[in-house]
């Protein structure tokens, strides 16, 4: 508690899914000044928006969890958007930082940047043992650039940053858009509309086969807390639940808890994406002591219960649109 008192913190994507559960606890450790920039007044594109965020603010810390995320539709549809608004981003956030001597940057990374075909479970210095998986590709690559610069100016300046790697999250108040969302909340969605209006089936991107991990919003926002507090290294660190699942073992999961009676359709014209993910995450517990607590189906139920609260409000409806700059964090 007394380390977060004395700090001013932007939080780059806090209004978002992640990023409005980072603030909460940031709060909830009484952290001197926490700091949540807008699109509207910082395009974070552009190199002006963010040296007057750094003056305006003086932050001892930066952490980076802004993106512009979605699933595999919407990685298809948008690679060069995708690409480009990420790695401009994240280049010119450090780069300032450095250049206003902010004495902390916290780079969120992605899973997507891990190779298509790499050993199960996930260790970090497997990251540069292949291509990523190629409907994710230009986003993987952008956001693990961010890595590449973390120990090159650490190296070269000094600057203190750390890159750590989230697996897929969930959770209250994702994206539940069946355009631009992830499966989880993707599949609560299909589950309960499909429900709701007495549908004899829904229809599922691929095989089933693939395998995913998944990591509730709350247990990765405590892992980004303690890495930013305890973690003074640009060796990258997996953020993980330790679990495996397969897409068919989730789908049967989630038509389970929502009640869904029908029977499910596998699309198999549309791709996969990566064959298996899993993540070791035996150094982020060794080295700030974390392990994620929220069990995969207390989870689910909260955020199925969430989405009932929630989903016939105007958002569940209005994110259909192609992705613009998106400050919801990944992840």
């Amino acid at each position: 508690m007394s380390f977060w008192k004395k700090q001013c913190v932007i939080v780059t994507g806090g209004a978002g899914f992640l990023g409005r559960v980072v603030v909460k606890q940031l709060k909830n450790k009484s952290c001197l000044h926490v700091v949540v920039p807008r699109s509207k007044e910082f395009d974070l594109r552009k190199t002006s928006a963010i040296r007057k965020l750094y003056r305006q603010v003086k932050p001892d810390m930066v952490i980076h969890l802004a993106a512009v995320v979605g699933g595999i539709g919407a990685n298809r549809a948008n690679p060069g958007q995708f690409f480009y608004d990420n790695l401009i981003m994240g280049v010119e956030l450090m780069e300032q930082a450095r250049q206003f001597k902010i004495q902390k940057f916290v780079a969120v990374g992605t899973i997507c940047a891990y190779p298509k075909f790499c050993p199960v479970a996930f260790k970090e210095k497997d990251l540069w043992s292949g291509y990523p998986e190629e409907t994710n590709a230009p986003y993987g690559l952008a956001k693990k650039m961010l890595l590449v610069q973390s120990q090159a100016y650490r190296q070269q300046y000094g600057f203190n940053s750390i890159y750590l790697l989230p697996v897929n999250l969930y959770g209250p108040g994702d994206n539940f858009s069946l355009e631009t969302s992830h499966v989880v909340p993707a599949l609560i969605r299909k589950c309960i509309e499909a429900k709701e209006r007495g549908d004899k089936y829904i229809v599922v991107w691929g095989t089933g086969k693939p395998t995913r991990e998944f990591l509730y919003v709350d247990d990765a926002a405590r892992g980004i807390i303690l890495a930013a507090e305890k973690y003074n290294s640009s060796e990258p660190v997996n953020l993980g639940a330790s679990f495996e699942i397969s897409i068919q073992d989730l789908v049967r999961l989630i038509i389970r808890l929502t009640g869904f009676k029908g029977e499910v359709v596998w699309d198999k014209t549309k791709p996969d994406g990566q064959p298996r993910r899993c993540l070791d995450t035996s150094r982020a517990r060794e080295e700030f002591s974390f392990v994620a607590k929220t069990s995969f189906e207390e989870g689910l139920k909260r955020t199925i219960a969430w989405y009932r609260r929630n989903h016939h409000q105007k958002f569940s409806h209005s994110q259909a649109s192609l992705p613009s700059v998106n400050f919801s964090g990944e992840m």
